[in-house]
């Protein structure tokens, strides 16, 4: 009897049901067999029986069970990871400007270590052997673009600072910067060229192109941080709050509704990225960027600017700046051309003007008037305005340097760029985004926000470079200027 039912059971796999009835028909086991059976049964369970009497984790495999359980590590990783990160970075924030250009300085370091390897860690032990000074040459390039741009932007700060403008070392570093930036340049550049190795000639010249432009998306880039740092940290954090707020909420919005509105494929290179991620994430990155900038105008350490480094951060106070203090904002009256009069009448803060014996003035009840245009005044923040403009860069264009790191990383069969930051990967991965949005802020900031370029400040100190007959000069013809205007 037995041999047949194993013969059966060959010829025919039992279901799940087929399985019970004959455990059913099945005489009584001893002890031992049904412990057996037991345990069988605990490490295959039934899926009809596992999922009426348990929840959908006692129905899965044991890998599968662990690849929840990753899931879950992950996800718990990132975020206390992604707090950690926040409370450091506020930490940094409210230490002061100085330690805020610091952690610029570091983040430089760790965003050129990370993209310089890209390329070349698959063949390091080849290249160092064959190639001397091979990392060397990249991180002479590195500390060049260093020195010229953070020396350039504190002789800009020393300039605007007057208290500075007697000291004679700054003088003297103020005439030679540009000199000595160009000797470390040149001593470089004979050094690279003279590394060449005929067999490593072509790997080597596309990675000093590479390195060049790594230097341009970093240091030439996040140079203007230090710049929007210094205006106000206004200028700094906002932006970076733009950014992350338009990653969280495009990932949400694609999360929820991807490819429901939408089928298509948003971006071959990225396809995990949907439409609606994208719309969804612009549109709830404008809200917030409108209250979110109202909200920080509110404090001092944030909109006024500074025109020294401190390492102990005094109390800030100035006179806050135009555009942080609330006016009367006159919308465009073509805005109301396409709009039914009796609609716009019943909008709030809407003053009808009408003409009256020839005079436009705001229409009064009784009086026999012709309509000529509506007026809406309300109460914003003109950096509010501001605001919305970076959102919409925050927006639209922001998000495409995250699509170019995707593309490096699928070049290179990568999935992070390094693992300094459990649960996130490296600092490429936190920063793609941030580059184009830092460079945006300062067009944006010496545009629209301050158009002058020149303060008075920086005004002084070049009149007192001239010379002394220029000088003369000068003053004749601003007298001249001020006595014709």
């Amino acid at each position: 009897m037995p041999a047949t039912r194993r013969s059966s059971r060959a010829a025919s796999p039992a279901t799940p049901r087929s399985r019970a009835s004959s455990r059913s028909k099945s005489p009584a086991k001893s002890p031992a067999s049904s412990r057996k059976a037991l345990k069988l049964d605990v490490e295959t369970p039934s899926p009809s029986a596992s999922s009426s009497k348990k929840g959908p984790r006692s129905a899965m495999t044991g890998d599968a069970v662990k690849k929840d359980e990753g899931k879950r590590q992950k996800i718990i990783t990132r975020v206390v990871y992604g707090a950690l990160m926040v409370i450091g970075f506020l930490f940094v924030m409210f230490a002061g400007h100085v330690y805020l250009c610091a952690l610029v300085a570091l983040v430089e370091v760790l965003l050129f270590k990370e993209l310089v390897k890209v390329r070349y860690n698959a063949h390091l032990e080849t290249i160092e052997n064959a190639v001397p000074l091979f990392r060397t040459t990249q991180w002479a390039w590195f500390l060049v673009s260093i020195y010229y741009t953070y020396g350039d932007f504190l002789l800009e700060l020393l300039k605007n600072n007057e208290r500075t403008h007697a000291t004679a070392i700054f003088w003297k570093s103020s005439q030679f910067h540009s000199l000595s930036s160009f000797g470390l340049y040149s001593a470089v550049f004979v050094i690279t060229v003279v590394t060449l190795r005929k067999d490593f000639i072509k790997f080597q010249l596309n990675q000093l192109c590479w390195t060049v432009c790594v230097l341009i998306l970093t240091v030439g880039q996040l140079k203007y941080i230090m710049h929007n740092i210094m205006n106000g940290l206004f200028w700094f954090t906002f932006p970076v709050l733009l950014v992350v707020i338009n990653d969280i909420m495009a990932y949400v919005c694609g999360m929820s509704m991807g490819r429901k509105l939408f089928p298509g494929v948003f971006l071959k290179l990225s396809p995990n990225k949907t439409w609606e991620g994208f719309i969804g994430g612009g549109i709830f990155t404008l809200i917030f960027g409108w209250y979110l900038a109202g909200y920080l105008a509110k404090f001092t350490w944030m909109t006024c600017p500074v025109d020294t480094l401190s390492i102990w951060s005094p109390v800030l106070e100035c006179e806050v700046d135009s555009n942080f203090v609330g006016g009367n904002f006159v919308f465009p009256e073509q805005i109301f051309d396409f709009i039914p009069n009796t609609l716009i009448r019943g909008l709030p803060n809407v003053v009808e003007y009408c003409e009256v014996g020839g005079a436009i003035s705001p229409c009064v009840s009784g009086e026999n008037g012709n309509h000529d245009h509506f007026e809406v005044v309300t109460k914003v923040l003109p950096i509010q305005l501001h605001a919305i403009s970076l959102a919409i860069f925050a927006s639209l264009v922001a998000p495409f340097g995250g699509f170019l790191a995707s593309g490096i990383k699928r070049a290179y069969g990568i999935k992070d760029f390094d693992s300094i930051i459990p649960g996130h990967g490296g600092m490429m991965d936190r920063m793609d985004c941030q580059f184009l949005m830092a460079l945006c802020t300062w067009v944006h900031y010496n545009a629209f926000v301050k158009m002058g370029t020149v303060s008075v400040t920086k005004l002084l100190f070049m009149f007192k470079s001239l010379p002394d007959d220029e000088q003369k000069e000068f003053l004749e013809r601003a007298s001249e200027f001020l006595k014709n205007n």
